[in-house]
């Protein structure tokens, strides 16, 4: 479908293609579309861009009646271009007649404290700016720009890295969004839009948008994925960004079938009236040492997620260590987890333990 053709809406204004497919992707979720508030977070590339602007189309044509704010958070990593783009958002957004939320976070100090890349930091400062601003704002869901290309790009980057069924599920287009409960965290371009089509889209409104010298610099594992793999992909597939996401869709489902089939092997493991210092029930390994290894190992990713609060920096060779303690009847072993927890199989039970002075 071509870009340029448009429909009337329901007050016969014209509308674009891209903004049709965006009204029909959010309505085949089944999401309201009006009453609403929610929180649309702008970097100022052109997928971000493209969603506030599409969103705002609908509005003006009658077809989309929540309330909108934009976010925007700098990062800290590119200095005086960092600061225009949060002035460029903040102006697009009171163009746009929006309320505008700007967020400041230090990433590389966060990274060096936190032992993580600039990636994962970044994305973690984004994640927790954007829930304040959920909850400042009253939302009921925040709004990202994932597109298609970045659901195969992080597709590709989890398969290199060896990730299971869950990993290779790819991006979901609605979760939970962490640090604000009640308040889902909505991807409405991640299974149709290219990112062609969203640089088309804002010029076609006449907006040019940001661009972020850093999704070019391939010291970054996501730009070489971007800019070598995937186009070499492209080569055996013209359309391989959408089969790497049906696929995703496939593994999806199957993901959580045996995720509800692993909280109940989880729920007849717990040991009654065994609970360690850190509320996570105590584990029969009788119970678990002969199930069935894809039900186990999830098993023991809800259990360890309820014990740590989160899988933050749990690798699949930490998950095989607090598995081996299954093996044999020897008590008395321990597997040691990231951030100082560790497991430890006694009188044969698995006990989690948090980390020594954490309180829990």
């Amino acid at each position: 479908m071509s870009l340029a053709r448009e429909k009337k809406g329901g007050d016969g204004a014209r509308v674009s293609a891209f903004a049709r497919r965006l009204l029909a992707e959010w309505r085949r979720r089944g999401w309201a579309s009006r009453g609403e508030r929610l929180v649309v977070a702008v970097s100022g590339g052109a997928d971000s861009t493209a969603l506030l602007l599409a969103l705002d189309e609908l509005s003006r044509a009658g077809l989309f009646g929540s309330a909108l704010t934009a976010a925007h958070i700098n990062h800290g990593l590119r200095a005086e271009t960092g600061a225009r783009d949060a002035e460029w958002a903040g102006a697009l957004a009171r163009s746009l007649g929006l309320a505008f939320e700007l967020g400041e976070a230090r990433v590389r100090e966060r990274a060096s404290a936190g032992r993580d890349n600039l990636e994962q930091a970044a994305r973690r400062a984004r994640y927790e700016f954007l829930a304040v601003a959920a909850l400042g704002a009253d939302a009921q869901a925040v709004l990202v720009a994932h597109t298609l290309d970045d659901q195969a790009e992080t597709i590709l980057m989890r398969l290199l890295r060896g990730s299971g069924a869950e990993g290779l599920a790819g991006m979901r287009a609605e979760r939970p969004l962490e640090g604000a409960a009640g308040v889902a965290l909505r991807r409405p371009l991640l299974s149709w839009a290219r990112r062609g089509d969203t640089e088309k889209y804002c010029r076609s409104r006449g907006v040019e948008f940001r661009a972020d010298e850093m999704n070019d610099d391939e010291r970054f594992a996501r730009v070489r994925v971007r800019r070598a793999l995937l186009p070499l992909l492209e080569t055996f597939n013209p359309r391989a960004a959408e089969a790497l996401a049906r696929a995703a869709e496939l593994l999806r489902e199957d993901s959580e079938a045996l995720d509800a089939l692993a909280a109940e092997l989880l729920s007849g493991a717990h040991a009654e009236n065994q609970t360690d210092e850190a509320g996570a029930p105590s584990l029969r390994v009788s119970a678990l040492a002969g199930a069935p290894a894809a039900l186990r190992r999830r098993a023991l990713r809800q259990w360890l997620a309820l014990g740590r609060g989160d899988l933050r920096r749990l690798s699949l060779a930490h998950l095989f260590s607090v598995e081996r303690l299954l093996e044999g009847t020897r008590g008395g072993r321990a597997a040691e987890l990231p951030g100082g927890s560790r497991v430890e199989r006694r009188r044969g039970l698995l006990l989690f333990r948090p980390p020594e002075g954490s309180g829990r």
